[in-house]
């Protein structure tokens, strides 16, 4: 059960209709009752989803803590409410007087380096006030987008929140849904109108690549990460076919995966004629609850990842998990069986190759502990593995030396992990590189 279900990570591998773990959440935080029309800021954030693929659901998340009117009753989203408070249908509701963790910026809902510096709970809050809109279009109407779609568009390449009345056939309803690449959200509703209230503030790089419809999509990420692009608003515009010569709509699961990737191989290629670093450094960190040991050691660039889930923590169960997935030299081969946390640990290590001028050889484990109870996306072993780098690293003379001090802090016996990795079973060789 635990195999399956870390590899699954909700994809439904199992056959089941409905993910037993994921189901298993949607009772953790309570929704609140909404109007037909909800108006406030969008963080910026789009979703399209990929079920019913070419045709798929497509439109932006909009926080329920703007005001709502019609058909509903506001509450209080989050147990740590200091009030509670409710109103006649005819009523606004301004839901930010009653929920403190809701009452906050409205980028911080989708910013993951500040999401990050919070606990599980308080996310899972945060991110349950967030109302899906959706509206039914092919992926192929990117290029030519209706009016609904056309501004969930002009919301994806704003760097700043936009201000959007959302009108909904029904009052959207729901519970909190997870998943092992995105962000939670929250009710979920079908757009029947919306509107624009506010300027989208789009950067000059963001135009230009968006503008360039001879450009690859590949290079548009590349450009897009060199200008200093977040790579969530790189997944964002992606998502939104917004992006290459060939545009459609790209489920934003896939598009988060797939940019991830793309900038991870950009920076591949800028790193390959740097010289190799000349001793073993050992970076530790992490965040919520997903400690990460990276270790660089001499040689070129190759990249195994191991994995270990804990006891109790979100996908393993009552069973401990560990799985090792790795590259180089040389392309990697298929789509890794860690899925994207594999891509997205690999590119806080390029990034801070890249910045340190220099290639290595790279092992990095990750342990996932209890305290990651909920699913909270993919961008959270980024910001994880970019913490553990933050620090300084310890330096060693020798493998051995570096991998007994890694042992250390990590829960997992050291000869449970150790099994699982190609690059240590090497130890003692020269060089690391040729073990993969």
């Amino acid at each position: 059960m635990a195999t399956r279900c870390v590899r699954c990570k909700g994809r439904g591998l199992c056959g089941r209709p409905v993910c037993p773990i994921l189901q298993s959440f949607r009772v953790v935080e309570q929704i609140p009752k909404l109007g037909t029309t909800i108006e406030g800021p969008s963080p910026p954030e789009v979703f399209v989803g990929r079920f019913g693929y070419p045709r798929v659901s497509a439109g932006p998340l909009v926080p329920a803590d703007g005001r709502s009117y019609g058909d509903g009753i506001g509450s209080a989203l989050s147990s740590r409410s200091a009030s509670s408070r409710s109103a006649t249908a005819s009523d606004s509701i301004d839901v930010t007087e009653t929920n403190p963790v809701t009452a906050l910026p409205p980028s911080l809902f989708t910013r993951p380096a500040e999401l990050a510096k919070m606990d599980v709970g308080e996310i899972v809050a945060l991110r349950s006030s967030m109302v899906r809109s959706s509206s039914r279009v092919e992926v192929s109407d990117a290029k030519n987008p209706g009016k609904l779609l056309e501004m969930a568009q002009e919301i994806a390449i704003s760097s700043t929140p936009v201000e959007t009345e959302v009108t909904f056939a029904k009052p959207p309803r729901g519970r909190l849904r997870f998943d092992g690449f995105m962000m939670p959200s929250g009710p979920v509703g079908t757009v029947e109108e919306m509107e624009i209230i506010s300027n989208p503030t789009v950067p000059r790089k963001v135009d230009e690549v968006v503008g360039d419809t001879d450009l690859l999509a590949t290079a548009a990420v590349g450009e897009l990460f060199e200008a200093g692009v977040e790579v969530d608003g790189i997944s964002r515009l992606l998502s939104l076919g917004l992006l290459g010569k060939n545009r459609k709509l790209v489920p934003t699961r896939w598009s988060i995966t797939a940019s991830d990737d793309i900038a991870g191989k950009h920076l591949i290629g800028s790193i390959q004629d740097d010289p190799p670093i000349n001793d073993y450094l050992l970076f530790s960190g992490g965040r919520l609850a997903n400690h990460f040991e990276i270790l660089l050691a001499p040689g070129p660039f190759t990249y195994e990842l191991l994995e270990i889930w804990l006891p109790r923590s979100v996908w393993s169960g009552e069973e401990a998990w560990i799985g090792a997935d790795r590259e180089g030299p040389g392309p990697k081969k298929g789509y890794s069986g860690l899925a994207g946390g594999y891509y997205a640990a690999r590119l806080a290590v390029l990034e801070g190759l890249a910045e340190m001028r220099r290639q290595a050889t790279i092992m990095a484990v990750r342990e996932i502990t209890e305290g990651y109870w909920a699913p909270l996306g993919v961008w959270v072993v980024r910001e994880a593995a970019r913490a553990a780098l933050a620090g300084q690293p310890k330096r060693f003379e020798t493998l051995e030396a570096a991998l007994a001090d890694m042992a250390m802090r990590l829960r997992t016996p050291e000869r449970e992990w150790r099994a699982h990795s190609q690059l240590v079973r090497g130890a003692g060789q020269t060089t690391l590189a040729r073990f993969f």
